[in-house]
């Protein structure tokens, strides 16, 4: 087949699920493959070294084409700037974009911001390219949720520009059995739609290189409780600093390990010395060559979100890494994602923003016996490489694309 991918975000930006390793391994196996996308940006705002705006730019990555448009740049907190950024990119994929490259038999559309959908939708109505639709993110949904769109008309001319790009889409890949759902509630047909769910990075899948994490932070001989990701709203990491103080003079042997970075990172500091929980640590952000070596020094996984319907019906990105690092999992989240643990036999579940619940798992975990905790993270392992790894997920979205495209 020859593809066309949509995508927001790809190399060298971080865009490891359906950017360079999946386009450079469709070409392995005999497609053409070309990129519609922006000017690497991501996340400061500011284009890359070795990159300078222009009205396009096309290069090679490992045998991709990749050719970039001019778009305006931006990753604020303010909508208008954010929708205009997702709005101009996507005008300027329709023009000069798609008349820069060879006719396709389908198109990917990683959404990512529904506006990617328009260059597809022209494609289809006027030169008859089928596409697929790879939803990551619900809209309208998730732009009100997190506090981006305030204006609520803008939410109902969101919803009918997405029924609109669904209703003409030839499938759409979702991230879970929630979004399913969801998408089927909008009246979109059951069998139009199929779950894939996301992969880790493929270096994480296998990496395993020296760390001095525990001589470094003084967290050898504790029982390590970590995690790894965000420290932002969504993520309602208060509620894990005030378990970490509830077990404080109980089990003295647990360390709670925040790493990472996010805006709420100053008041969970603040919080920690404020009530001298000195059990909990932080360590910055690393970079991503060392996240398997970390995740390996851990004792257990943590993953928390807010209570909302939003988070009920998504999987955070963090559980494949979990899994696939081999390390017993709690997860303080509801939904989708508790029952996938669940299936894994991975992990002990507990009740989002509720610190006792959230103490009593770590309790759960800490006085099973090695054995157990070992079955858990051998149990995680395997359920991940059979069933959520990239070698699997790759293979049924190459399938669903060469079915298309054969209409």
């Amino acid at each position: 087949m020859q593809l066309l991918m949509l995508t927001q975000l790809f190399q060298p930006e971080p865009n490891y699920l359906k950017g360079l390793t999946f386009a450079r391994d469709l070409v392995k196996r005999g497609h053409g493959v070309e990129v519609i996308t922006g000017f690497p940006n991501y996340p400061g705002g500011k284009i890359y070294d070795g990159y300078k705006q222009r009205w396009r730019w096309r290069e090679m990555l490992d045998g991709v084409t990749v050719i970039r448009v001019s778009h305006f740049m931006d990753h604020s907190r303010s909508a208008l700037r954010r929708i205009g950024s997702y709005v101009s990119l996507a005008v300027s994929t329709c023009v000069p974009g798609i008349f820069l490259i060879k006719k396709p038999d389908v198109v990917h559309v990683y959404l990512g911001p529904a506006t990617l959908a328009l260059p597809a939708l022209i494609l289809k109505l006027f030169f008859g390219v089928p596409y697929v639709l790879d939803v990551q993110d619900l809209w309208p949904e998730s732009v009100l949720g997190s506090g981006m769109l305030r204006f609520r008309y803008l939410g109902k001319i969101i919803q009918f520009w997405c029924d609109l790009s669904y209703c003409y889409a030839s499938r759409i890949v979702v991230l879970s059995s929630g979004y399913k759902a969801a998408i089927m509630r909008r009246g979109v047909p059951e069998e139009k739609i199929q779950v894939i769910y996301n992969w880790c990075d493929v270096s994480q899948e296998t990496m395993s290189a020296e760390h001095s994490l525990s001589d470094t932070f003084g967290l050898s001989g504790f029982f390590t409780v970590m995690y790894a990701g965000n420290l932002g709203e969504i993520q309602a990491l208060e509620s894990v600093v005030r378990a970490a103080k509830i077990l404080l003079e109980e089990i003295p042997q647990v360390r709670f390990l925040f790493v990472g970075d996010g805006i709420d990172s100053e008041k969970l500091k603040d919080i920690v010395a404020e009530e001298n929980i000195d059990n909990v640590r932080f360590i910055p952000r690393q970079p991503v060559e060392c996240i398997g070596s970390i995740l390996d020094k851990a004792d257990v996984l943590l993953i928390h979100l807010r209570d909302d319907p939003l988070c009920r019906i998504g999987i955070p990105q963090k559980t494949q890494a979990y899994l696939a690092a081999g390390k017993p999992i709690i997860m303080a989240v509801q939904g989708d994602a508790a029952d996938l643990l669940k299936r894994a036999g991975a992990g002990v579940t507990c009740k989002p923003e509720k610190p006792e619940s959230i103490a009593d798992a770590v309790r759960q975990i800490y006085h099973m016996s090695c054995l157990e905790r070992q079955e858990m993270a051998s149990n995680g392992r395997r359920f991940y490489v059979n069933n959520l790894s990239y070698s699997v997920g790759s293979r049924m979205l190459e399938k669903i694309l060469i079915d298309v495209a054969n209409g």
